[in-house]
């Protein structure tokens, strides 16, 4: 498994952490024992399996993010295009319109965000 890819626990933890961060480390065992029905060891086997990937750090019972939750989504959706079309956005936009017809809405956003980068 990728440093970007959680399982569903994994991914309700994490959001747990960025909307109270920074959060005790004693306070977010309480709340997963109230949320999730964790022991204490499994919030920490947890936080400790999310910090070695670097998405969050435990400094002195003090947990915080590392990765922001858009800069996390980021590097999950770049890691998509690397497993599933080598990398390549053209690819993975060719794939996607085949089966999902885009509105004009989604093609205007789509085209400022080219049109900026030209810029750029």
């Amino acid at each position: 498994m990728g440093p970007y890819k959680l399982g569903e626990m994994e991914q309700r933890f994490a959001e747990m952490i960025w909307e109270k961060e920074p959060v005790s480390s004693r306070t977010l065992t309480e709340l997963c024992e109230k949320e999730f029905d964790w022991k204490r060891t499994t919030t920490y086997t947890m936080l400790k399996r999310l910090c070695e990937r670097k998405i969050f750090q435990n400094n002195n019972g003090t947990v915080t993010a590392l990765m922001s939750k858009d800069e996390f989504g980021a590097a999950q959706g770049e890691q998509f295009l690397t497993d599933a079309f080598d990398g390549s956005l053209p690819q993975f936009l060719a794939a996607f319109t085949r089966r999902k017809k885009l509105s004009r809405k989604e093609i205007d956003e789509i085209q400022r965000l080219i049109d900026g980068y030209r810029e750029g």
